[in-house]
């Protein structure tokens, strides 16, 4: 399952990146109960979050977190958190010459591998 975060601005195609993911979790295994949040957010934000939690005062085009402890009350089984800088993802996509929803999903599959990584959780 997959819960998509964005202010209404960004252009995200909705329903490839759900697709895209869905398959992610056949390729790697992972039980499709398992909850995703991909979180769109601007370059001030990821700025933020990445010199709190990687000491790092940069904007980086992606972030992940695993959740690796599931209270009882959590029935949905959160796996983890992508977060995207969307300005980021456009100037990465223009830099490599790609296009911006390869250049997305190359960045999910890369966060979703580092939660795999980092999750001391079954899947």
């Amino acid at each position: 399952m997959l819960n998509i975060v964005s202010p209404s601005r960004y252009k995200l195609n909705r329903k490839h990146i759900n697709e895209f993911v869905t398959g992610l979790f056949t390729k790697y295994d992972i039980n499709q109960d398992r909850v995703v949040n991909i979180v769109y957010v601007g370059k001030r934000k990821m700025k933020e979050i990445a010199s709190t939690y990687k000491h790092e005062d940069v904007a980086l085009p992606v972030l992940a977190f695993p959740y690796v402890e599931e209270s009882k009350a959590d029935n949905n089984h959160t796996f983890g958190e992508i977060i995207l800088c969307y300005p980021q993802v456009i100037l990465l996509a223009a830099e490599r010459s790609k296009k911006v929803d390869d250049m997305m999903n190359q960045l999910i599959e890369h966060g979703l591998r580092n939660i795999i990584v980092n999750a001391s959780t079954p899947l």
